[in-house]
Parts: C-alpha cells; sequence; structure tokens
C-alpha cells in the first residue's frame, strides 16, 4: 500500500505531465482513503474522474454507465478479497475493448499478470508497493489509456530468473534482451534510452531486430510491441 506521502510528493511534476485530452478514469478500490487519494492525485494531473467505488459490482455497473478511457483496479475487492477485481477486469476487457485497465496488486502474481497482458493493448499490472514516484504513475496511466501494456518490473524479474535456455527468446543477444525487458515494464523508446543511456534511434534499431528474431507478423507497431512482451513474459 503507498505511503501518504508517495500520494502527495512531487505533484508539480505529475501536474507538469498533465494529460493533455482530459482522459476520463475510474477508481475503484475499497480501502477508502487510498481510493480518495487516487482520485484526487488523477485529477490534480490532468484526469477526469467519473467515479470511485468500493466494489466489483459497483464498478461494472460505473463503467458500463461512463464508459471509461481508464480504470484503475485493485485486485482483491469485497466481498472475499480474493480477485473480485481481476475478475472484474475480465469483463470490462470483454465488453469494452478499447477501455485501458490497471491492475494494482500487493503481491507478485506471475499468472494473473501474464493473463492480463495476453488479453490484449492497454492493460497494466502493477505492485502498490512498486508505485511511489507520482509523475511515473501517471505517465503510465496515461499510455495505458492510449494503449501501452505495463507490468511490475518485479514479475519481470521474476520470469527472466526462471527463463528457460529453450525458448523463442534464445536468439536475441544479451543487449536486445535488456531492452525486451524494459519494454515489458511498459517504457517507450525514449526512455529505455535513458536508461542505458543510449540514443532513442539506437533502441528503435534493437527493437526492429527484436521484432524480426521474433517471428512476429507485419502490423502495427504498437501491436507488435504487445505480442514482443507477451512472448517474453511467456517464456520461464
Amino acid at each position: 500500500m503507498w505511503k501518504n506521502e508517495a500520494l502527495t510528493t512531487e505533484t508539480s511534476t505529475a501536474e507538469a505531465g498533465a494529460a493533455p485530452a482530459q482522459l476520463r478514469a475510474v477508481v475503484a478500490d475499497d480501502e477508502t482513503l487510498l481510493r480518495e487519494g487516487l482520485a484526487s492525485l488523477l485529477e490534480r494531473s490532468g484526469f477526469t474522474v467519473v467515479g470511485q467505488v468500493g466494489n466489483a459490482v459497483e464498478l461494472l455497473a460505473l463503467v458500463r454507465k461512463t464508459n471509461p478511457d481508464v480504470v484503475v483496479v485493485d485486485i482483491r475487492m469485497p466481498p472475499t478479497h480474493t480477485t473480485e477485481g481481476l475478475e472484474a477486469a475480465r469483463v470490462i476487457r470483454q465488453e469494452l475493448p478499447d477501455t485501458g485497465i490497471l491492475v494494482l496488486s500487493a503481491y507478485v502474481d506471475v499468472e494473473h499478470a501474464m493473463e492480463l497482458l495476453a488479453s490484449g493493448r492497454g492493460i497494466g499490472y502493477l505492485l502498490k508497493s512498486r508505485v511511489t514516484d507520482v509523475a511515473d504513475f501517471v505517465d503510465t496511466l496515461q499510455r495505458i489509456a492510449k494503449g501501452a501494456s505495463v507490468v511490475d518490473p518485479a514479475v519481470v524479474q521474476e520470469l527472466v530468473s526462471g527463463r528457460r535456455r529453450d525458448d523463442p527468446l534464445a536468439a536475441l543477444s544479451p543487449r536486445e534482451l535488456e531492452v525486451l525487458e524494459l519494454m515489458a515494464e511498459g517504457r517507450s523508446n525514449a526512455g529505455i534510452g535513458r536508461r542505458l543511456w543510449v540514443t532513442e534511434g539506437t533502441v528503435e534499431k534493437h527493437v526492429r531486430s527484436i521484432l524480426t528474431k521474433l517471428g512476429l507478423p507485419e502490423t502495427d507497431d504498437d501491436h507488435r510491441r504487445v505480442r514482443a512482451v507477451i512472448t517474453f513474459l511467456d517464456s520461464r
């Protein structure tokens, strides 16, 4: 769970990266303070929060009524506090495939993360304890709303540590694997370049090589990136 300061610090930075198109968001979490804190943060960062709810039933009703651009939902929701949020995310993806979904979890669950990512574009899975940078969180949510897929680095690391040698990624170079891992974290080419201290053009060359080596069919680049990330996460 986020510390209070994580929701309130760096507000000016988050506002500087405010969503330019007034993205419409729904926040679902049964913890009132966290839910209201998230909603307040998003409003200050340029989002329009069309509603807040505390359980999965209310979430589905609100999403069907408002058709938001993105939904932030806790994986554990009443009444059993198991996977109600995840189940609601599945329904939202089926009924409103263009709505971005960010699922927040208190623990690493590789199976659920992979299942979410396999459902298409505009999906995110993050650990609550990892979301400490307000500006980065806002940027991540904006990208999910626009079709990006984002997975928590802890999930990525768990998959990397158990990756088999005979998987589809065997043809990739160490640098390409590093780039693909950062792609799986939802980073843009510019963000990857900053992390690796290389130019964006160099990253683009690595990405093109990755997509070619993985044998991904020629479609739009965003879709190919999602497929590459799914291949990466599925190779354990």
